[in-house]
């Protein structure tokens, strides 16, 4: 008699599980699965070049319909669930359905954070989180011209270009003076706001918005200084939340995310979470590898196998965005007790920095050229003592390897 599995959240992370799953125990569960969007489960991370106009919708389904039913998996599509009965092991959905279940994963995700201020309601505010949201700013780019982007994130960036492809006139509205703080010092994000500039992308550095003007649809953002500027489309990318509500209506123990031990259990009995919904030690997670990770954990547990243990590792970030490489680890801004070797060549908008402690790298920004970012990562996570190759440590690994 086989077990029921039901997956709440039909993402990445959850759909991940279920792949590690099938690897390992493919005929253990009855599988449903639960998505709120009319989809099947894609890649999200795609929606930056859908958006460019380089794939479309189709191009970044990971699982379309047929896979599921080819894998006997009950998918429910563009339904929420609204309540979990934890003592009857039911899940109920925003339409009646009901489904019973011996193991359950939540893989709610994250919501974006939207700003609490006057007029958010208003037509043309969006967040970029979905192909409904990829959608809008198609269609608006084609009959409006004037896009404000809000966050000088990755995301608020990646959104900013991809307007700008779309013929849109944009405007990057940061509140620190540091884009994408998250991933670069100072240095590296003023090169990036300079080629991107020359791009013919617009910003509105250290400006806070103060509320949206309009009638039905959004005309203008007005700032806290007074200023104001025409838009007929907002795009709010300042970071997302864990979405945790259903998991505290439903009494499942959470703090900022829904709390879990190293094995993607949470504290509700035969119940585990994955992704960007969880708080596993302390951490909430963004990025896909420890996404991943935590599939793979949690697959190994509801396979009975009880082996695999989730640690959350340093992480490094490789990124292109607007066509830049970009390379990330540890800490790369460094403090009193830290040193930093520095090479910048402005003329091929190049930009390398990486922090010491004792000799050993703990962290490294790499701008325009990545080609050594792992290195210097497997250096960083090894902590090996660099005095021997210090003087030619920028020149990359294949120079440390000649001299």
């Amino acid at each position: 008699m086989k077990q029921k599995l039901v997956l709440i959240g039909n993402g990445m992370a959850g759909m991940r599980t279920v792949d590690e799953l099938l690897k390992l125990a493919p005929n253990k569960y009855d599988i449903t699965v639960f998505g709120a969007e009319p989809h099947g489960n894609y890649n999200r991370i795609m929606l930056s070049p859908v958006l460019a106009g380089d794939k479309t919708i189709d191009d970044i389904i990971i699982h379309d319909v047929a896979w599921y039913q080819e894998n006997n998996i009950a998918l429910h599509t563009g339904k929420t669930i609204v309540e979990i009965d934890r003592v009857k092991q039911v899940v109920i959905a925003d339409d009646g359905t009901r489904s019973s279940y011996d193991r359950l994963i939540l893989a709610t995700g994250s919501n974006p954070v939207m700003l609490p201020i006057i007029g958010i309601e208003l037509e043309g505010v969006i967040s970029f989180r979905d192909i409904n949201d990829v959608n809008v700013m198609i269609e608006t780019a084609k009959t409006h011209k004037k896009a404000i982007v809000i966050g000088g994130g990755l995301l608020g960036l990646e959104a900013a270009n991809g307007l700008m492809l779309q013929g849109m006139d944009v405007s990057v509205v940061h509140r620190g003076n540091t884009l994408m703080n998250q991933q670069l010092d100072q240095a590296a994000s003023d090169l990036m706001q300079a080629e991107l500039e020359a791009k013919g992308m617009h910003f509105l550095m250290n400006h806070d918005t103060a509320e949206f003007l309009g009638n039905e649809r959004v005309e203008k953002v007005r700032f806290k200084d007074g200023l104001e500027v025409a838009a007929d489309l907002v795009v709010m990318a300042i970071g997302v939340r864990p979405n945790i509500q259903l998991a505290k209506k439903s009494g499942i123990q959470c703090d900022r995310g829904i709390l879990v031990d190293d094995t993607l259990k949470t504290y509700s009995p035969n119940t585990y979470a994955v992704g960007e919904c969880v708080q596993h030690r302390n951490q909430t997670f963004g990025l896909v590898a420890p996404l991943f990770e935590q599939a793979k954990v949690c697959a190994n547990h509801l396979a009975s196998m009880g082996i695999a243990r989730y640690i959350s590792s340093a992480t490094s970030t490789q990124l292109k965005v607007t066509g830049i490489n970009l390379f990330s680890a540890g800490d790369f801004k460094g403090d009193d007790t830290t040193e930093d070797i520095v090479f910048k060549d402005p003329a091929r908008n190049t930009y390398k920095k990486l922090v010491l402690k004792n000799n050993k790298i703990i962290g490294t920004v790499l701008y325009g050229d990545t080609t050594d970012g792992l290195w210097y990562f497997s250096l960083l996570e090894q902590g090996e003592d660099i005095s021997a190759i210090r003087e030619n440590i920028l020149f990359g690994q294949h120079q440390v390897e000649v001299v």
